[in-house]
């Protein structure tokens, strides 16, 4: 397997080299040079486990058949419970609970994973010590920590929005132990902390540093292949269980959740209609409706953080499918973000896009209604990202079909807005809140041990100054 940029102006790489650069040396995002020519489906029938090797087998063909086994094995071990990816179902509605990994988020199915992965990478490249940086709006960061601790030869630098997070999410980051993982906030939101890492990799200088330290910089979020192929997983793990023709509704903050799924129906998943669900932040919610990425608007803090973002890395990636591969039309549509901030689907892409898209959103407090709706409902605890997607869908035509909507976060994680939106009643400490939620609601509670844990991380810097900080930590 061979990848590409979706910008058209770097060399086609290899899955390892892939894995380790992250970023393609044009900026843009590598893509499998063979997508657009068609993948054979994967086996019919196979449980989560063998499609998940068979997956890694397709898209990290170049890695050792043991090294990618052992990966598998290692990242299974790490969820709580034989069934990976349960899938909870009330009719024709499907909640698919993605949070069952060691930070309770969508993340941990990959990012259990991608450190193996990279190890090898930097192993068999002769690499010292791989540099890993990734900016979070709330998950991916302790995703990212918790997958890498104590993995010999690599380095996880996170920055946070200072404020947006819940305070577990919080927690879960800078109490994270490991000597080779880091925390540090950003004086900004999350699209600040994205454009300084992306700002990172391009740095010239920087990143000559960090060869003469013998360290090579690397991402963790969905812009790299590693995070991004192994979520194609529990899509076609869904197919298998439902046996039929299905829709797909996703929370989306950075694309690459629904893009798995998307990906996912290109390999044989019949996976009929792909549901965008946005908060308050719903630049991809009009952009899959009117065709036009408008950043230029204002950004809310929700109670459903891991959102709130307006600049989506991963929609480059298809800007590739919807113009067939066109890397000129996808250079100019992201360079006319970059300095417009907007851009415009062609109009055989955005007639395209509107064949299997379609999109939604939530207010914060229609995000708390759709939560006590569903409590009332099915009496089940959705957390609010995972309650927009219950919303989004009550709006959208009844095809007849099942519907799999993403549970992306535990709703432990944001018990004071679950209890709000349940009760009525605001508590503000988080653990309280959660003692409250499950007295409520009859179920035990998840990451009370965090109200107890050490802050091993404390950093805070302007957005400005990442580079420096980038230095710091990594002691280049």
């Amino acid at each position: 397997m061979k990848y590409i940029s979706t910008r058209g102006q770097a060399p086609a790489v290899n899955s390892v080299e892939a894995l380790l650069n992250g970023i393609a040396p044009d900026g843009g995002l590598y893509i499998p040079e063979v997508t657009l020519k068609g993948l054979e489906p994967l086996p019919a029938g196979a449980d989560f486990r063998t499609t998940m090797e068979a997956l890694l087998e397709r898209f990290f063909d170049d890695i050792p058949a043991d090294v990618r086994q052992h990966a598998v094995a290692a990242s299974l071990a790490r969820f709580r419970a034989e069934d990976v990816v349960p899938l909870k179902s009330f009719g024709k509605t499907h909640f698919l609970e993605l949070f069952h990994g060691p930070t309770y988020a969508f993340k941990d199915v990959a990012l259990t994973l991608l450190p193996h992965l990279m190890h090898y990478a930097a192993k068999v490249k002769g690499i010292e010590r791989v540099c890993v940086l990734t900016a979070t709006s709330g998950d991916t960061g302790s995703a990212a920590m918790q997958g890498f601790a104590g993995i010999e030869g690599t380095e996880v630098l996170v920055f946070y929005p200072q404020t947006g997070t819940s305070e577990i999410q919080r927690r879960q980051m800078v109490c994270c132990p490991g000597e080779n993982v880091h925390a540090c906030a950003i004086q900004g939101n999350f699209d600040d902390a994205q454009a300084a890492v992306k700002a990172a990799f391009a740095d010239e200088a920087l990143n000559a540093q960090a060869q003469a330290a013998g360290c090579l910089l690397s991402s963790a979020n969905s812009i790299n292949i590693g995070r991004l192929f192994p979520q194609i997983c529990y899509y076609i793990d869904c197919a298998r269980r439902l046996g039929e023709p299905f829709d797909v509704v996703v929370p989306t903050g950075n694309f690459g959740n629904i893009l798995a799924a998307h990906f996912a129906s290109m390999l044989g998943a019949p996976i009929q209609r792909l549901v965008v669900a946005s908060n308050a932040n719903r630049v991809i919610c009009d952009f899959v409706q009117a065709g036009q990425y408008d950043a230029r608007r204002e950004f809310y803090i929700t109670n459903s953080p891991s959102m709130d973002i307006l600049i989506s890395s991963n929609v480059e990636r298809l800007l590739y499918l919807l113009t067939q591969g066109d890397t000129d039309r996808v250079r100019e549509m992201i360079q006319g973000q970059k300095s417009e901030g907007l851009f415009a689907l062609p109009a055989e892409a955005q007639a395209a896009m509107k064949v299997r898209y379609a999109s939604g959103w939530a207010t914060p407090e229609e995000t708390e209604s759709a939560i006590r709706a569903i409590w009332d409902k099915y009496h089940y605890l959705a957390d609010p990202h995972t309650a927009i997607g219950w919303k989004v869908l009550q709006e959208q035509p009844d095809t007849g079909r099942p519907v799999v909507i993403a549970g992306t976060a535990s709703p432990w994680k944001f018990p004071v807005t679950m209890m709000r939106a349940l009760t009525g009643e605001t508590i503000a400490d988080e653990f309280a809140a959660a003692e409250a939620l499950a007295a409520f609601s009859g179920e035990t509670p998840a990451l009370l041990d965090l109200r107890e844990a050490t802050i091993r991380h404390s950093d805070v810097v302007a957005k400005d100054k990442v580079p420096e900080a980038i230095v710091r930590t990594f002691a280049l």
